[in-house]
């Protein structure tokens, strides 16, 4: 049987700086005060205060103050609860969290939550266990986001001759590289099953702010109308950059509408619209490949944009983009 060991109190300290003094041994010490001799040996030890080589001397206020700042400093192995295992359940399938975003979460609310690592290692244990407890989290492995690739969209007509005035990503300011300030924008596709439907998504490279809007088809004269209406929500636009798709056909009347320029990313070349190409990879986690977007309403396609522009992003301290973006409006507007 494993004996459990208390912290020794203030008050038997006390009487072990008075017994000390009057020279008792260790022995005598513990047998006084109900404890096992080593607990005393391991006390003087620890706790007193160094007097010289061989020589110590013991204060039992300052003995009690060493043993509780030593006690704060150690590392503490936090319990993962069940009310702590349903919350990130329930933040990981319904917000798409990563456990990483869920440990911030909770130490952001002031949670006394477990580390991400711990939660990967619940993750997979529950995978690969048929215990009947962790039953509810056998498919949690399902919502990591762990190396997906986005899908390849199909052999389309090469359009990039047919856009009038396109401007290649080469000839924009190199300030909108540094994300320094808002209203540097990123557009593109998410497309449905059988390419039958589609997401208009846009994002703010400084911020982060993203919006999304449903498309039945991609029709220009609708794409550019949307992309006006969205921006005009939001402080001053100063750069559009676009996908080569032909659905951006009416660039130049989205830049005139919204007094922004407008540019085009290079060819076949991902990295170049690599900040929008990430946050669809996070809206992928709400709507997985081969959803039909005609299936889904307008206010789930807006609860999604909610969830995601409230998201905790590590980048910014995991603050919300849409934390990040209200700091940065009442900036402009003290600007302006």
């Amino acid at each position: 049987m494993t004996k459990k060991y208390n912290q020794l109190t203030l008050e038997q300290r006390y009487k072990i700086e008075a017994l000390r003094d009057n020279g008792s041994s260790c022995t005598a010490i513990a047998e006084l005060i109900g404890v096992h001799k080593s607990t005393i040996s391991r006390e003087l030890r620890r706790n007193a205060l160094r007097k010289g080589i061989g020589c110590s001397l013991y204060v039992a206020t300052r003995a009690d103050l060493k043993a509780k700042l030593r006690h704060r400093a150690k590392t503490k192995q936090l319990k993962f609860t069940a009310e702590l295992k349903m919350e990130a359940k329930e933040m990981m399938t319904v917000s798409r969290y990563s456990p990483e975003l869920v440990a911030a979460k909770w130490r952001k609310d002031g949670v006394n939550g477990v580390s991400h690592e711990t939660i990967y290692k619940f993750v997979w244990y529950c995978k690969h266990t048929n215990k009947r407890e962790n039953s509810d989290y056998k498919s949690l492995h399902k919502s990591l986001r762990h190396g997906r690739r986005r899908q390849k969209r199909g052999n389309y007509k090469d359009s990039r001759g047919l856009i009038p005035n396109r401007i290649s990503i080469e000839a924009r300011p190199a300030i909108v590289a540094k994300r320094r300030r808002y209203g540097d924008i990123e557009a593109d596709f998410i497309m449905g099953k059988g390419h039958k439907s589609a997401l208009l998504v846009t994002i703010d490279r400084k911020t982060l702010k993203t919006t999304i809007n449903k498309l039945r088809r991609k029709e220009p004269r609708k794409v550019a109308r949307i992309l006006i209406d969205r921006m005009k929500t939001m402080p001053p636009i100063k750069t559009i950059t676009f996908d080569n798709d032909i659905a951006f056909w009416y660039h130049e009347k989205v830049g005139k509408k919204l007094r922004a320029k407008t540019y085009f990313t290079r060819p076949y070349t991902s990295q170049d619209k690599g900040t929008i190409e990430n946050r669809n990879g996070v809206i992928r986690m709400f709507f997985p490949k081969q959803t039909d977007f005609n299936n889904i309403s307008t206010a789930e396609i807006k609860r999604v944009e909610k969830e995601i522009n409230n998201r905790p992003i590590r980048k910014f301290g995991y603050l919300t983009a849409n934390e990040v973006f209200l700091k940065q409006k009442g900036s402009v507007a003290l600007l302006s």
